[in-house]
């Protein structure tokens, strides 16, 4: 699943005193959003130099997550707090419009229809919304047997992988119709721990997926089956800590993670080559 290639640290974005970090990219931008927050800080993905901040019209108590379209140019913030998505339009005035999703909104993607999908923590659903906010589909995991999903990101195939931030933690695959179509035993990855609460998710152009194992401080790595599972070697003094954010550049063989407690940083890692 992972190549020989050592990533590397290259740079951290630090988020001293704020409780939650979520990162996007487009292009040449990193978009950051700290908890509390009434601005995106944007910044450039060569020089990391800060570059502007995206005014919000209302502060967002709960930014458990960001995602951006490159084909309708915008961005989504997922707002706990209100159980609503902020879209903001990267090109003119940053017009801003918000919309009512499900119950406790955490992880964002954006599929190939360039619709935005939520997880829903609260009512156990996965939504997906075009970018006015009409909603497309609605996908109940009732029948999965699981709770609190975090992240959903659709797959190639159609079918939906699915982190569920609980202790043990679940990783499954879903189709549209909710039914799990495979599921993470621990048990087949015997020299991996259990997880423990994991959060965002990344789907890599091999269909692997990395997973954010948030109380057990590391990254991993499953095959698309998700039948067998790694962590992910990224070298930091101090550890990755609390990571809950992950967005990755492949065209530039990069990760970002983001911790919400701990340090408070987004870390990026370069020459990672999945």
């Amino acid at each position: 699943m992972v190549s020989s290639t050592i990533p590397t640290l290259t740079h951290v974005i630090d988020s001293p005193n704020q409780s939650l970090t979520a990162v996007t990219s487009l292009d040449d931008d990193i978009f950051v959003l700290r908890s509390h927050s009434r601005q995106v800080e944007v910044y450039n993905a060569r020089t990391f130099a800060l570059q502007r901040s995206i005014a919000l019209p209302a502060m967002i108590l709960q930014s458990r997550s960001l995602t951006a379209c490159a084909r309708n140019n915008c961005l989504y913030a997922s707002d706990g707090h209100k159980n609503a998505i902020h879209r903001v339009r990267l090109s003119g005035v940053n017009a801003v419009k918000m919309w009512s999703v499900a119950e406790d909104p955490a992880g964002l993607s954006v599929n190939k229809a360039h619709n935005v999908v939520v997880a829903c923590r609260g009512a156990d659903k996965i939504q997906e919304y075009t970018t006015r906010g009409t909603l497309v589909r609605e996908i109940s995991l009732e029948h999965a047997g699981v709770t609190d999903p975090w992240h959903a990101v659709q797959l190639s195939t159609g079918d939906y992988v699915v982190s569920h931030c609980t202790s043990p933690g679940v990783v499954i695959v879903v189709g549209v119709d909710g039914q799990v179509v495979h599921s993470y035993d621990q048990s087949q990855s015997s020299d991996v721990e259990p997880m423990d609460d994991p959060r965002s998710l990344a789907v890599t152009k091999n269909g692997d997926v990395l997973v954010a194992d948030d109380s057990n401080y590391r990254i991993l790595s499953m095959n698309s089956s998700l039948s067998s599972a790694q962590v992910l070697s990224l070298s930091v003094d101090d550890g990755i800590q609390y990571p809950c954010g992950l967005c990755l550049d492949e065209l530039r063989g990069r990760l970002y993670v983001s911790e919400w407690c701990g340090e408070r940083r987004v870390l990026v890692f370069d020459n990672v080559r999945l």
